[in-house]
């Protein structure tokens, strides 16, 4: 999680259901109000056959109310629609429980009139009440959206992380190579001080021998030779200050290369980890095959995008590996096992054979950079 913030993954987790809980919510609000604003302009229609008796309120009422939920079809969208239509005192109008056939005359006509009229001169009460059904069309649609939104952002934050974890690793590596070349070159400068040391010392010891033979002869000047022996010393005392100095740089040299070795160590620890979780995960989705660790360690070290390719060549050689294209026979000779090599998204590499047990087991899994490694592999197995 160093270069990928936990509170992304935990956002892109928690917030779609939370959204799409929120957008059901004010989506059915929504197309509540609209539902009952289109229902209230057609639910009554023409007021002149209810004036004349031919149709009764009831029955104009239901059938353009079904007409109207026939022609929207809210049920193949996953929306569930329930009308009433009641009058002020509560005598439902609809829905209409059941129809009664009666004669058409005059005296039924009039007196169907008076009573559409008296339904009508109390007033209506309309009253919708729209729901949006889970796992249906509509709603996971919506849901659908905020899955592949919270997708991208994680998949986006992921190939950031990618970068910024390699960008990281180069500059280590630079400064890696910087430090091992300055530790090099005060080496050299360390072994030059060391040569000027022994020559000096060497003077020294000729300058000494020089100064006693002219004592005993008495032919050189006692005070000009001490000063000489005094600038030799000087001179060797500076050398040896300058050495101390090259130490102790070296030592700080070497402290950072120890540094930066630890957290090499720390990236394979890393790297180690994630194999162990890729292995367990291959054992636990694909039965019918067996993953080598070597070809564990292989899928480690690829890309995101080499990974999905890789685990899906896997995926098809656990289901049935005659689906799969064969590019060579990568060993073929007397006494030798059969390891057959894939080809996938160009430049991954893929070598398996068939266990006698007709399930699968892949060998190696790697790049055409690696190719060389992984046929020197597959020689020795």
């Amino acid at each position: 999680m160093k270069y990928f913030p936990f509170k992304v993954l935990v956002l892109c987790i928690l917030l779609p259901p939370v959204a799409y809980i929120l957008t059901i919510q004010l989506l059915e609000q929504q197309l509540e109000r609209t539902v009952e604003k289109e229902i209230r302009k057609i639910y009554l229609g023409e007021t002149e056959p209810l004036f004349s008796g031919t149709v009764s309120v009831q029955q104009a009422v239901t059938r353009n109310i079904d007409r109207y939920l026939a022609r929207k079809k809210p049920s193949a969208w996953g929306v569930r629609v329930q009308v009433t239509v009641a009058t002020r005192q509560g005598n439902i109008i609809y829905p209409l429980g059941f129809e009664t056939d009666e004669e058409v005359t005059a005296a039924s006509l009039v007196k169907t009139a008076a009573e559409n009229y008296q339904i009508l001169d109390q007033g209506l009460v309309l009253s919708v009440d729209l729901t949006i059904e889970h796992a249906r069309l509509l709603s996971g649609l919506v849901l659908g959206v905020f899955i592949a939104a919270a997708l991208l952002v994680f998949f986006g934050f992921y190939r950031v992380g990618v970068r910024r974890a390699r960008a990281d690793e180069h500059r280590r590596l630079q400064e890696v190579q910087r430090l091992e070349n300055l530790q090099k070159d005060y080496q050299t400068r360390l072994s030059v001080l060391n040569r000027e040391q022994e020559t000096l010392s060497s003077e020294l010891e000729q300058v000494k021998e020089h100064f006693a033979g002219a004592q005993k002869q008495a032919s050189i000047n006692e005070d000009e030779m001490i000063e000489e022996i005094d600038r030799l010393e000087k001179k060797l005392t500076a050398n040896l200050d300058r050495q101390e100095e090259q130490r102790a740089v070296i030592d700080e040299l070497k402290a950072e290369i120890q540094q930066f070795e630890s957290g090499k160590r720390k990236v394979r620890r890393e790297k180690v980890k994630e194999a162990a979780v890729f292995e367990k995960r291959f054992n636990t989705l694909y039965k019918k095959s067996m993953v080598h660790p070597k070809a564990v360690d292989g899928f480690t070290d690829l890309t995101a995008e080499l990974q999905l390719k890789a685990e899906e060549i896997i995926h098809q050689l656990n289901e049935d590996p005659a689906l799969v294209p064969v590019k060579r026979k990568v060993f073929g000779k007397k006494n030798r096992e059969t390891v057959f090599e894939v080809i996938f998204a160009y430049k991954g590499r893929l070598y398996y054979r068939l266990l006698p047990d007709k399930r699968v087991e892949v060998l190696s899994i790697g790049t055409k950079h690696t190719q060389s490694k992984d046929l020197a592999f597959l020689n020795n197995l």
